[in-house]
């Protein structure tokens, strides 16, 4: 324990904090309007200021690229023009990449060809004259940001639901193990019915909370619970199937695999495109970055983009369900009866070992007979 547990705190430490420290824009997809020269160097400037940063993705005009914004196609798109700078970006997508566009939008402007402005001037400074003195003079680009998609107003930093994430992992496992390690006294139909209602039941005390107490999930409410309820019974059905294959081992194995891998890779505080590239192949994959994926798409986009996310937490619904029908094996039993049925079958067995029992104490036992070999010895 002395070298086991420092070694342990250290990889979770480590599993939070290198991700982290590791945020930068990854194949970031954004979008750019037109193709005029202006647009046509926006691209370059970006290209060279974080090279691999950022996918571009060309659209005709702004109508075009805020539909790409609404659906979750890209996260923003710039809007170039030779005196302007217009950021398109989504707070709800992510504040972290709102900031980062809006960041980039001020850099495309500094460094963007001046206006040039004609203004007239008088020598005593008073209105000009028909006749005075011409100049001219150059201005930047004014930068000008819009939020296609805005977070609430209750939530400006969209902090919610990734504070609420690992308390709701935690739950997920907590309701799994006291599902799962109930053992043979819930028959297994049961426990399936449980997992479900708990998990139903959670996702909309969550929801409770996250809108009626907070408001930071205004829009879609059915279908913002039921992503929530998806979650919660994707963690929790993984868990309990992992228990009742292993036993007690699969506890850790599910706290090691969604509150220390899946957790700190779901990139719910930023955006996946932000986090290296293995931790966001590897969290989109897991129930808790699908799950806050899927649940800025009902909450916020009306559903776009959320095929991929139901997909995952369907599929290790459907594995954690099917674990936990299964049961467990026991090694120790020849005939290949689950663990499940050893209750059933000692108490069958009962009666014939009484009866067994019986029998024996009926049936007669060899007899000595101490005293016959003494009056033999006496004779002699």
């Amino acid at each position: 324990m002395t070298v086991a547990l420092p070694l342990v705190i250290s990889l979770a430490v480590m599993a939070y904090a290198w991700p982290a420290s590791r945020i930068a824009p990854r194949d970031l997809p954004i979008g750019v309007v037109g193709t005029s020269t202006a647009s046509q160097k926006a691209v370059e400037g970006l290209a060279h200021s974080k090279p691999g940063g950022f996918d571009f993705h060309l659209y005709p005009d702004q109508a075009s690229a805020s539909s790409a914004i609404k659906s979750r196609e890209v996260y923003g798109a710039f809007v170039v023009t030779p005196g302007r700078v217009k950021v398109m970006e989504a707070t709800a997508a992510s504040t972290s990449v709102a900031q980062l566009l809006t960041t980039a939008g001020r850099q495309l402007a500094a460094h963007a060809p001046k206006s040039p402005v004609r203004h007239t001037t008088s020598s005593d400074g008073r209105p000009p004259r028909s006749g005075a003195s011409k100049s001219v003079r150059k201005t930047a680009p004014r930068v000008e940001v819009v939020d296609i998609v805005p977070i609430a107003a209750s939530d400006p930093r969209g902090v919610v639901f990734s504070s609420a994430l690992l308390p709701l992992t935690m739950c997920g496992i907590a309701i799994a193990a006291l599902i799962a390690l109930s053992g043979g006294r819930i028959p297994v139909w049961r426990r399936l019915i449980d997992l479900v209602a708990a998990c139903a039941v959670t996702g909309f005390t969550a929801y409770l909370i996250a809108q009626g107490l907070l408001g930071a999930l205004p829009h879609q409410h059915v279908a913002t619970w039921a992503a929530l309820s998806l979650t919660m019974l994707a963690i929790s059905s993984t868990a309990a199937g992992l228990i009742t294959r292993i036993g007690s081992p699969g506890l850790g194995l599910s706290a090691v695999l969604m509150v220390f891998v899946g957790n700190p890779f779901s990139g719910s505080t930023s955006a996946p495109e932000l986090l290296p590239k293995a931790v966001d192949d590897i969290g989109q994959w897991l129930p808790p970055g699908a799950g806050a994926n899927l649940l800025r798409g009902t909450a916020y986009f009306d559903g776009n983009g959320s095929a991929g996310p139901v997909a995952v937490l369907v599929v290790w619904s459907v594995l954690g369900l099917a674990s936990v029908a299964v049961g467990r094996r026991n090694p120790a039993a020849g005939n290949g009866a689950s663990a499940e049925d050893l209750p059933r079958s000692g108490a069958a067995s009962a009666p014939s070992l009484a009866v067994s029992g019986a029998a024996t104490a009926l049936s007669p036992a060899p007899v000595d007979h101490p005293h016959a070999h003494a009056r033999h010895a006496a004779h002699e």
